[in-house]
This record gives C-alpha cells, structure tokens and sequence, in this order.
C-alpha cells in the first residue's frame, strides 16, 4: 500500500525525499524511499532518479537491511559509469563515500565469499586511484576486514592510522572508534579509553556516534574503576540505541553489561523493550553480536536461579529464560559458525565464547533509581521479616494454625498477616479438610475470617469500594456461623470504608465529612443493638467510632467537630483500660495526639505523643513504635524542628524493620522522611527515600500510590539535573504491562509523560520531546473535565514546535492552549508561552517574522488584562513588564531599533528602580542592558546609552546589587572601545 501521494513533477519527488529525510530509520521510510524510486523512474531526468537511489541506500543501510544496500549501489554505479556528466561534485562526493557502505554490508553477510570481500576493496582502490583520490578510506576498510576475520591487524592498522585523513575519510568519531577498538582488542583499557575520550565526552559525533562507541566502553570503564562514568555512560548511550535494528549490536551489550553488574532484573526490563528485533534485525552480523548479549544476560539470570521467569523473545510463543536461552544459543552459534566457515577462523566463535565466558564485574551497580532485583520480577511472596525479630512461628497443626491467628488478629499483631497467608493457601486446596473442633468453630467462620482479612488489605489499598463489599460478604456469613459480635465488626468496617469512598463534585469535603457523621451514628446504633459483644470487639467498635470523628476533623477542619473526636477517644481509652486491651489503649492515645495537631495544638499534640512513646517502651505494643515515632516527626516538623523529625523517622525506620513492611507502613515512614529531608536542604537523600517508598508500595499492591511516589522522584531527580536518572525512571515506569495496556489512571501516566518530555528536552533531546508532547497535547484535548491541564500541556507543546521552526504548527498548538484556557485560565504559563514564541520567531525570521511574532505579544496582551481584571498576581515576573521587555527583543530581533527601545523604556518605567532587597533587580538590569545595547550598538547613539548604563551601576552598586552590574559594566567598556 502506497504511504505517500505519487509525485506528479520532480518538485514534488524532492519534497516528497526531504520529507522522508526527516522520518526516523525504519519500515516506514524505508517502503516510501522503495516507492519514491519507482515514482523517479517515470521522469526523463537521471539526477532525480540518482537522488532517490541514494536515499533508498541510505534507508536500507541505516535499516539494518544490508542485503539490498549493494543492490541499489550497483545501480548508482552503473548510472555514473554511463553518465558520469550527471553526478555533480555533491553526488559524487556522495557515490565514492558508499563504497564503504557497501563493503561494511558485505561483511555481515555470512554467504558472501571472503574472495567477494576482497574483489570488492579491489574495486574500491581501482576506483579511488582512476579518480585521483587518496587511498586512506581503502585502507580503513582492508583493516577492518582484516578485524573481522580475526587476521593479524597490526599492517592493517598501520597502513591506514599512519596516513592522512582525505575528504572521503570516515568521520573523527568513527575513526576514534575504530582506533580504540584496536587498542581494546590488544587488551589496553586505559588506551583505548584515552582513544575515545573525544567520543565519550561529545566532542565528536556522528550518526551512529557516540552510541556505538559506548557500548563498548562501559565493560572497560568497569574493569579500570570508572563505575560513576559507566553508569552515566549506560543511561545515556542506551537510549541512543534501544529498539533500533540497525544498532541492535550496542543493545546486546548493554545487556551484557547488566547482567554483569547485579542488574539482571534491569536487563530483563529492557530485553522486553527491545523484543522487535529479535525479528526486525536482517544484519546476521548485527544479529549475532544482539544474540550473544541477549544470552550472556539469560544465562546470568539461569544461573542464579531464576531460570523459570518469564521472558520476552521471539514472537509467537511465550519464552522462560530457560527456553528462550537454549534457543537464542543454538541461533547464535550457527552464525558464528557461519562467518567462521566464510572467513576460515575461528574468531566469531571465540569472541563470542570469550562474551559468554566473563565473570561479573560488580555485585551490584545501583544503576537507576528504580533498583530492581529478580526477586522483585518474580511472582509475589510473602515478605519475611528482619533477622533482628523473630517472628511468632506458624503452628504445623491446623487447629493450632486458626486459633493462633485469630489471637494475633485480635491484638493486631503483624505476623496475623502471615498466618492468614497460609491459611488462604490451605483453605483454597482442593483436598483442604476442615478440622471438626469446637474450639475452632465451623468452615463458615474461617471463610468471614478471610474475606474480612481481605477487605482490610483492600482498604490499606484505598481500595474502600472492594474493602466495603468484603466486609458485608463476611458480615453475612458472620450471621449464617451465628457469631452476631463478630458480624457488628465486620458491618462497621464496611460503613467506615464506604466513608472513605472519594466523592465527586465540587463540594467533596462536606460530602466526605456527612458521610463520616453518618457512618458514626450508624456504628453507635450497631454497637448498642448488638448483645453480647466481647471487649475486644467493643473496642474494636470504638476505635473505629473515634476514628470516623477524626477524620471527619481532619476533613471540615471545623472547631465544632472537635469535642466530640475528643469525648470518642476518651470512651475508648476509657473502656481499653478498664479491659486492660493493651493495643486500643495506644491506639486511643495516637488518636488523642493526633487530635490536638489536627485542632492546630501542636505543642499538646507532642506532650501526649511523648508520653505515649514512654508507654509503649515500657508495656507495648512494640510494632506501634514506628508508626508512633512518626506521628511524632510530623509534629516535629509542624513546630519547625526538622532535624529532630529527622532523627524519629530514622528511628522509626530501624525499629519497622523488625515487622512486616505493609503492616507498620514503612513506605509511607520513607515518603516522610523523604519530606523532611527536602526541608533540611538534603535533595539527594530525599530522592533515596521517595524511590524506596514507591518499591514498598509498589512490592505490596499499592501501585497507584506507588507511581504517584515515582512521579514526585522523577520531577525531583530532574530538578536535581539528573536528567538520566529521570528519563530512565520514567521509561521503565511507562514500560509496566498495565499502564502499557491502559490499565492505570490516564492522568497519572499523562503526569509521567509529561515529565519524560520535560526531561527530554532538558536533555537536549529536541526531537523526541517534541513528539512526546504532541502526542499528549492531542490526547488532552479530549480531557473535558480538565481543560486547564490541556491548555498548559498545548502551551508546552507550542514552546517545543516553535524551538523546532515549525512555526505553523507551534501557533496551532497555541491557539488550542488559548481555547482550553478560555476554559480554565492558566494566565501565566499562557503568558510565558505566548512571549516565548514570539521571541522563537522574531530570532529566527528577522523582520519576516515580525507580524506574526507580534501577534503572539498581542494575544500575551489580552492575557495580561485578563489577568488584572481577576486580581491574578503572578508568581514570577510581572505580566506586564514582562510583556513589555519583549516586545523590545522582539523589535529588535526584526531591526525595528526605535520601537524596540520604546519598548524596553515602558518596561523599564513600569518596574520602577529597585530597592536593596528588591528580587526585581536582575530584570530591571536586564531590560537596561537591552536598552543600552539598542540605543548604543544598533541606533549608533552610544552617549546616552553610556549615561543609561552608567547611572545603573552606580544605582545597583549602591544598593548592594553588584553581580548584576557585571554585563552593564561589560557593554559599557565596549562601547567606549575598552574590549
């Protein structure tokens, strides 16, 4: 099926090519340069017909389709053969340099003769010597055939390192490369890293560098101590080449490096990314350097046990990493075996032998801030607790099972959690056989028992909807055991999850806090019409009554719902001390506590934690420590003591390690110890803990709250100018099956991408953040529930496209972001947006570009208006001076010099001169640097512009500003002729 209209006239056929030009290697270039080739073969003229020849071997070269590039090239050769007058110094410059695109294609065809090989660098020479060309290129490919088939390189090497480079040389960085390769196979690490340090650190690059190079680096960088470099190397270089045929080969070794760093989880993660090329790459050369690395990886997880966990491989059938390596290793070794039998050594096969044969070298690289291990890819198991406490052992005896469970249940012990694990086991057995045991009771209250167990996880879960339905599933065969007290629980427990349920609306904190009023008065009336309740299930009842009045505090914040929070505590710690219930009569106290902070009494609040903390110390329960000492740091740092926050939540963290991490809620201990780290100006330890919250929550089923916890890392690990870090969090976040498969929250996933973009270009990665955000700007144009999210997101959008020049397509997006915001105003990113693009366009077309630039400034204008009539107060800079400074770049940009310093004196006029402590000080400079420099440079009036620049520094020194008179010092000197 044709992917473009047919060009009817060469214009179009060369539109049509630098269309192409622009799309990414692949199918989709690919079959539109096949088409375009036919369509050029209908036009008299040769030249154009050369031109889609050569974008046809370039896409099949860069494709990783090496059988048709020499085609095509016979082709081109022929044409110039029979009319040599059509080849222009370009295109022939263009024909001599594929002579080595067509020897590298050679190579990796393992049923090309070598006798073909070596006819070919013949041709190559003869040609080059007819055409007077140097012969350094030649002897660039003669080494590295001579590499490939495992000869003796050293003549090769130096017949073409010790001649100077020509026209047709290779590009520096693939020479470096190549030169680094040489010393790396003689094993010199050190030289050949000094080789490739241009390439490593960017200062030479091409199109397949310096991907290429990095690849290869990363397992000498290990063996010479440079982990830091290797690790920043990885993240970057493995974006470069991820799902990319024709560098299928890098990706290998970047697998290899994982699985020889402790990353195999992470190895595993982006196999899976990469499965298409198990089928897309047609290179048998680049296909066994993929396979090998594919194998070292799977070999490494097999070995270290994990043999049975899925694995992503060829399509068609699903793979263990057992299965898949035994078939990727008979794969692999016939291409080996292929180019040796082709070649007559046995090279591919050693090295290959030599890649598969290598021990680790690191226990564990933390290469990205999602540290995974293969117990975190396996399927979920009960999590076991520290060495530092031993937890109560699981009676082997049914009876004894059940009995001791509903004990720990009763005292909310947190190894509860694992004897209801095995029991659901049990129970769910085929062969399971209730035990006839009074004392245990009937299968009937055994299943209550679990479907309440469940509902709890759900709620922990916030999952309040499942939690509810549970909860009156267990209820009813509460009754059918007739166990009334236990049923009254269960029914409770539904009315306060059916509580917690969101509401929708605008007014969800008078519908959640109604809620709340009637779920208490619904358990007042079950407790008082249930007879016979046991103390523990009295208890039960009023910690949840206090609980409901807590929460409903929390939720209106009004003084009126006080009392009552406090007159339901004070029942239950009441009723916990006369039953001597040792596990409600802390919860009364934490609960007291967390009254006083939530009525705003923060010094009682932390008077009554504390003696809380001396009571647990002396009497227990211990696992309510932890939760206890983090109460207590959140109070700390209400009453602005971080450092001291600081030191309970350590604390709190090294006594849940004696317990099970859902049961104490360590992730969210992490989350806050992550925020007050971030008041102690400790970002980087912050982030540690934000990423550990986030594989806790994620570990036991919370995954939305844990892609809310990863969001937050990634925007902090990006304010951090972790960009690497950020970008590589982000992808593996967006790889997870549900959220590939739209399973998670769209808003949170578009968050995730929305940073992903932002890191992107933070990264330089114009290109690919362009597309991100084009991508999300169309799907939240669907949002009708949240226009104002679409109007930033389009704004954003606009910004990138105009940084791109595609200017039609940036005021598109703009004029979205302006209906969306009509919506919902968002006055200052539109504003900020808008003044960006008429700077974008004015810098880039001149005075072209000035109707359109000032349109935007136009639009920037009706905004600022709006923005006054509301009463919006900007967080950043002025809206109108801001407004007012660029349409003074933006004149001057265009050459419009007078209104340009019109401009800039209105802003100047309208900031006012700063004061001492005035942050408007580096603006105002700004605006009279730009004034001098029009007045001074482009008007050619320097005198007043002198006196402009003069009496701004003597003004901002006076005031203490001096850093920001250094650019008007600068520009005053040069218009004196002092620089």
């Amino acid at each position: 099926m044709p992917t473009a209209p047919h060009p009817q006239n060469t214009d179009e056929l060369y539109q049509a090519l630098q269309e192409n030009d622009r799309r990414p290697y692949g199918r989709t270039r690919t079959v539109t340069a096949e088409e375009l080739v036919d369509a050029a073969e209908q036009f008299a003229e040769p030249v154009p017909l050369v031109h889609a020849l050569l974008e046809l071997q370039e896409a099949y070269t860069y494709g990783s389709e090496p059988r048709k590039s020499p085609v095509v090239f016979a082709r081109l050769l022929t044409l110039f053969d029979e009319q040599p007058d059509v080849f222009d110094d370009r295109l022939r410059h263009m024909l001599f340099w594929r002579f080595k695109w067509v020897g590298h294609a050679l190579r990796q065809l393992p049923e090309i003769p070598l006798a073909s090989l070596r006819q070919w660098l013949t041709e190559m020479r003869d040609r080059y010597e007819k055409a007077g060309l140097g012969l350094q290129p030649y002897y660039g490919q003669a080494y590295q055939l001579a590499a490939h088939v495992g000869e003796d390189t050293t003549l090769a090497y130096e017949l073409w390192a010790g001649r100077t480079r020509t026209r047709l040389s290779d590009c520096e960085a693939c020479e470096i490369c190549e030169r680094a390769l040489y010393h790396l196979a003689a094993g010199d690490d050190e030289r050949a890293l000094s080789a490739w340090e241009p390439v490593l650190a960017g200062k030479e690059s091409c199109q397949e560098e310096p991907a290429r190079s990095v690849s290869y680096a990363l397992l000498p960088l290990l063996r010479t101590g440079r982990t830091d470099r290797a690790r920043e190397l990885h993240l970057v270089g493995y974006r470069s080449c991820r799902r990319n045929p024709s560098m299928s080969q890098e990706v290998g070794r970047h697998l290899e490096f994982c699985a020889l760093t402790g990353n195999e989880a992470r190895g595993l993660e982006l196999l899976a990314e990469n499965r298409s090329l198990f089928d897309e790459v047609d290179s048998p050369l680049d296909l066994l350097g993929f396979l090998t690395g594919v194998e070292v990886l799977l070999q490494r997880v097999e070995l270290l046990g994990h043999g049975e966990l899925p694995a992503a491989g060829y399509a068609g059938r699903t793979w263990t990493v057992a299965g898949l390596r035994a078939e990727v290793r008979g794969r692999a070794d016939d291409l080996a075996a292929r180019f040796d039998a082709r070649n007559g050594t046995t090279a591919h096969t050693d090295r290959r032998r030599a890649r598969l044969d290598r021990a680790p070298l690191l226990d564990a690289l933390e290469l990205t801030l999602r540290t995974r291990g293969l117990d975190d890819v396996a399927p979920a198991a009960p999590v076991a607790t520290s060495a530092a406490r031993t937890a109560a052992a699981v009676p082997e005896s049914l009876p004894e099972l059940i009995l001791q469970t509903r004990r720990l249940e009763e005292q909310g012990h947190p190894d509860a959690r694992a004897c209801w694990a095995r029991l659901r086991t049990l129970v769910a057995a085929r062969d399971y056989t209730h035990p006839d045991d009074p004392d245990v009771g009937p299968l009937v209250q055994l299943r209550a028992d679990l479907l309440a167990d469940e509902a709890s996880r759900a709620g922990d879960k916030d999952e309040f909807a499942d939690s509810a339905v549970l909860y009156e599933e267990a209820a009813a065969l509460y009754d059918d055991a007739g166990l009334p007290g236990h049923a009254a629980v269960a029914r409770a427990a539904a009315l306060f999850a059916t509580a917690e349920i969101p509401a929708e609306g605008a007014e969800r904190a008078e519908a959640k806090a109604a809620a709340l009023t009637a779920a208490h008065a619904s358990m007042v009336r079950l407790q008082e019409e249930t007879p016979g309740l046991a103390p523990h299930q009295e208890s039960r009842l009023l910690r949840m009554r206090a609980t409901a009045l807590g929460l409903r505090l929390q939720t209106s914040g009004s003084e009126e719902h006080a009392a009552a929070a406090f007159a339901e505590v004070d029942l239950l710690h009441a009723f916990a001390t006369r039953h001597d219930i040792v596990g409600q009569i802390s919860g009364a106290l934490l609960l007291r506590a967390g009254t006083y902070a939530i009525s705003g009494d923060l010094p009682t609040a932390a008077t009554e934690i504390d003696a809380l903390l001396d009571r647990l110390k002396a009497h227990g329960p211990a696992w309510h420590l932890p939760r206890t000492l983090g109460l207590r740091a959140r109070l700390q740092l209400g009453l602005r003591a971080a450092q001291t926050a600081h030191a309970d939540l350590t604390e709190a963290l090294r006594l849940a390690t004696d317990w099970p991490a859902d049961t104490v809620d360590t992730a969210r201990l992490h989350g806050e110890l992550a925020e007050v780290c971030m008041h102690l100006g400790r970002p980087d330890e912050a982030l540690r803990h934000l990423t550990r919250s986030a594989e806790l929550d994620l570990r036991h089923g919370s995954r939305t709250d844990a892609f809310c916890t990863y969001s937050n890392a990634a925007q902090l690990s990006l304010d951090l100018g972790r960009v690497e870090d950020c970008i590589a969090l982000l992808d593996s976040l967006l790889a997870e099956p549900d959220v590939a498969a739209g399973e998670m929250d769209d808003r949170l996933v578009a968050q995730l991408r929305l940073t992903r973009a932002r890191a992107l270009h933070a990264g330089e990665d114009l290109k690919a953040a362009t597309a991100e955000l084009v991508a999300l700007a169309a799907e939240s144009a669907g949002w009708d529930d949240d226009p104002g999210s679409h109007a930033m997101i389009a704004a954003e959008t606009a910004v990138l496209l105009g940084e791109s020049a595609e200017f039609g397509r940036a005021r598109e997006a703009a004029d979205q972001a302006l209906a969306a915001h009509a919506r919902a105003p968002r006055y200052e990113q539109l504003s900020n947006c808008l003044r960006e693009l008429a700077r974008l366009q004015a810098q880039n077309q001149g005075p072209d570009g000035l109707a359109d630039a000032l349109a935007y400034l136009a639009d920037a204008g009706r905004i600022a208006e709006e923005a006054r009539a509301a009463a919006y107060e900007a967080h950043g800079r002025s809206l109108d001076t801001a407004l007012a400074y660029e349409h003074g770049r933006v004149n001057a940009y265009a050459g419009e010099y007078e209104d340009a310093l019109a401009a800039l004196e209105k802003a100047l006029a309208l900031l006012g001169e700063p004061g001492p402590d005035d942050d408007r000080a580096g603006e105002w400079a700004e605006c009279v640097r730009l004034a001098g420099a029009v007045e001074g440079i482009y008007l050619e009036r320097p005198a007043p512009a002198l006196t402009r620049l003069d009496a701004a520094v003597s003004s901002l020194t006076a005031l203490g500003h001096t850093e920001e008179t250094e650019p008007l010092i600068s520009l005053a000197a040069r218009l004196r002729g002092e620089e």
